[in-house]
């Protein structure tokens, strides 16, 4: 006769390990283990936690802003969908602009250049090569190319980090904040640096909000404590007006109320330029901004489209006994036979080598100052690279033959 093995409750058999089955005793089916992220039971006991719920003391830590959240990568989405998948559309059509846009205008200034002619664009495709022609666009479209980018990123950065106030269903993120996300951080600070040597100093200003709004620094960003906050932002302003007051006072004096405006105005909107918006204006303002930074670029490229590709001259034309001619125009080519002549008010001329007299170089209209301020000896209508270039080699006297 066989007995019944019987296991008292709570004993080490309890599980059915180690326990004596009968070979007639139906199988006993296992247990599914819980996984190891379900939620803990209530009043259960969390690992580094009290008994009331909360962190044990010295567990806490206070985590500081971080000033470019708009860079967080991993950030999940409202709408549930993949960042990757977020960043390889947004790249497609950054990358695509980035590269389209100087190769449209180059072929453009061809045009312009040529006054519309089909046989005068076919010559200076011929004869302007491809390295001059990136020279000659680097130096001319560098302002409105870092312009365009400073523009995208500044506003991207201030949407991308107001998005999260949409109203729920409708937290698609802007395009421009979609673009400042995939963009590369040392793409950012090139773009700030392309301007800082290329703006003109009247203009540069402008990168100090700018690039607060870049990276959604604050003032709390200086210093934890506000007292010393305090010290520190009047500090950086009075550095600042310690700078720039003679070109403000002189500004004051001759009536330029839009240079003042432009000099003095920037450093007091990077104090509140960061931070989220409210939710009912994230939207208008995509749309708005991006309208107007399609204006300004639009705006900005007729002057970079119009800008000759080669430079300006007074060829000195006749013989040696007879009288002379003064042919104002761009040099396209020179052989043993002709110079080959752009003429500034249009057509092509072909001048005999041997009737060369002389040529001097002159300079266009645009170049030209149109303000009497500057900030330390520097013009404020020329850039950092315009500036530093004139004290190596100050402007030469304008040639009568250019007048």
């Amino acid at each position: 006769m066989s007995a019944s093995a019987t296991t008292a409750p709570g004993g080490p058999d309890a599980d059915g390990s180690g326990s004596a089955l009968r070979d007639d005793a139906p199988p006993v089916p296992a247990q599914t283990a819980a996984p190891s992220s379900a939620a803990p039971e209530p009043g259960s006991a969390v690992p580094g936690a009290g008994r009331s719920g909360e962190p044990e003391a010295g567990t806490e830590r206070a985590v500081p802003p971080e000033p470019a959240a708009w860079y967080d990568r991993a950030r999940p989405l409202a709408d549930g969908r993949d960042p990757a998948e977020r960043r390889a559309r947004a790249s497609q059509s950054f990358w695509t602009a980035l590269v389209g846009v100087p190769a449209i205008f180059s072929v453009l200034r061809l045009g312009v250049e040529a006054g519309g002619e089909l046989q005068t664009t076919l010559l200076l495709v011929a004869n302007v090569g491809p390295v001059n022609l990136l020279a000659g666009f680097l130096t001319t479209a560098a302002r409105l190319l870092s312009t365009g980018l400073v523009a995208v990123f500044a506003f991207g950065a201030v949407l991308g980090a107001s998005v999260d106030r949409l109203p729920p269903g409708t937290r698609r993120r802007p395009l421009f904040a979609r673009w400042a996300e995939i963009t590369p951080v040392w793409l950012v600070l090139a773009s700030f640096l392309l301007a800082l040597v290329t703006w003109p100093l009247l203009y540069l200003p402008l990168l100090i909000p700018a690039f607060v709004a870049a990276l959604q620094l604050t003032p709390a960003h200086l210093h934890e404590r506000v007292g010393a906050r305090v010290l520190l932002v009047l500090a950086l302003l009075g550095g600042y007006a310690w700078l720039l007051l003679p070109t403000l006072l002189d500004a004051g004096r001759q009536g330029e109320l839009l240079p003042l405006a432009l000099l003095a105005v920037p450093p007091l909107l990077a104090l509140g330029i960061s931070g989220p918006l409210p939710g009912a204006v994230i939207r208008p303002l995509a749309s708005v901004t991006e309208v107007a930074v399609l204006a300004m670029l639009v705006w900005a490229a007729l002057p970079v489209i119009s800008t000759p590709v080669l430079p300006l001259t007074v060829t000195t034309v006749g013989a040696e006994t007879g009288p002379t001619e003064d042919v104002r125009g761009h040099v396209v080519t020179t052989d043993d036979v002709n110079m080959v002549i752009l003429q500034e008010q249009g057509g092509v001329r072909y001048v005999p080598v041997g009737l060369v007299r002389g040529q001097v170089l002159c300079p266009s209209e645009e170049e030209l100052p149109r303000h009497q301020l500057r900030i330390h000896d520097f013009h404020v209508e020329d850039s950092l690279l315009e500036g530093l270039g004139r004290r190596v080699r100050p402007v030469h006297r304008i040639d009568a033959a250019c007048r």
